[in-house]
């Protein structure tokens, strides 16, 4: 927690609080990185009174104040609605009850609030008991309408906390998978897959299949691949790990990919690599990330010898080197260097010395 002392605010008014994860964090006796205060009014008009302002939203009553060289954010308390299910809410009016702000969470356990000037924990949801059980419980029945992104971060935080969803927000969830609305915001879709998928947990992505989340994502029908991806990800250590998760659903096309996540994909071979020469050109020029999903999708054996025996050997000769022997620029390099190649890849010992002698050969 942010200790309000060190930056010289005294709220006598108790109408400072600490709301969500921070409060869930503090309780399970872990350490919370992103942490602002909620102002139960106008956090804008609060803030201006003793602190140099950053940055303001007046749309959703955010702000960021300098005070005593620290910058801190603080939130109004806002109320908000879905006029349309699945898409960003709109919010309703800035500076609402504490209660209405924390009707608007995701999850009971995350719509605890704690006064900054007592310490007491306002708990209107029941999240407390629901943090003593380890339950993971929906506010109200129309909450995965309203976003269907709740139902991901529910895998996340059950994957995180070790926590189960509460017979009800089951219920919920497998009546809604069910019967999904497409029309939604991918955008927040995707946010929520790259925090989960980033765990890297081969449970997490094997629920996400078995518990038919990945419906969410595409219409086509998903099977679970025999790989460990997680072992995959530990050994090789992608970039990209959620897309390495993600991509073994075969079909992304709802998502809204940058152009480097979109080339990872496109440049999967599916095609079988059946020898070493193949193997190598397919997969000289691209990304770590295609070669696990070409293992995951395909062989794993394949991808493996690629990224442990093939992609270290390197020929050693160079257009100079033809030059040398009188070979003007021309179509034929490529084909003289891709049979050097061959016979590296054959006998990796050969020496440049080796490799110029078969040049004089092939020339």
């Amino acid at each position: 927690m942010l200790d309000m002392n060190i930056i010289n605010i005294k709220d006598t008014s108790n109408k400072l609080f600490y709301i969500g994860g921070v409060v869930r964090d503090e309780l399970l006796g872990r350490e919370s990185f992103d942490v602002d205060i909620t102002y139960v009014g106008n956090a804008i008009e609060y803030c201006s009174k003793f602190g140099e302002v950053i940055q303001e939203n007046p749309d959703f009553g955010t702000v960021r104040v300098n005070v005593d060289g620290r910058e801190v954010d603080f939130a109004s308390t806002r109320s908000e609605s879905y006029p349309k299910k699945g898409h960003l809410p709109v919010v309703e009016k800035i500076g609402c009850s504490l209660k209405e702000d924390v009707m608007r969470r995701d999850f009971t356990i995350n719509a605890l609030a704690k006064s900054v000037a007592t310490g007491e924990i306002v708990d209107y949801t029941g999240g407390l008991e629901d943090l003593k059980n380890k339950k993971l419980k929906v506010l109200h029945d129309e909450s995965f309408i309203d976003d269907p992104t709740r139902i991901i971060r529910g895998l996340k935080f059950s994957i995180r906390f070790g926590f189960d969803l509460d017979m009800h927000t089951r219920k919920l969830q497998e009546e809604y998978l069910a019967n999904i609305n497409y029309d939604m915001s991918y955008k927040r879709v995707k946010k929520e897959l790259i925090e989960t998928f980033n765990l890297n947990s081969q449970e997490a992505f094997e629920r996400f299949i078995n518990e038919n989340i990945y419906k969410l994502v595409t219409e086509n029908n998903v099977k679970i691949p025999e790989i460990n991806i997680e072992k995959l990800i530990n050994d090789y250590k992608p970039e990209y790990v959620w897309l390495v998760y993600a991509g073994a659903l075969k079909d992304l096309s709802k998502l809204p990919l940058t152009k480097i996540e979109q080339k990872i994909l496109d440049e999967v071979p599916n095609k079988i690599l059946n020898n070493d020469f193949k193997i190598y050109k397919a997969f000289e020029n691209v990304r770590l990330e295609t070669v696990l999903l070409y293992g995951i999708l395909y062989d794993e054996k394949i991808a493996r010898h690629y990224l442990d025996d093939l992609k270290q050997i390197k020929i050693s000769v160079t257009g100079n080197d033809l030059l040398n022997l009188g070979i003007k620029p021309s179509p034929k390099y490529s084909q003289i260097f891709d049979e050097v190649l061959r016979r590296k890849l054959e006998n990796p010992q050969l020496t440049k010395e080796d490799e110029l002698t078969l040049l004089e050969k092939l020339k």
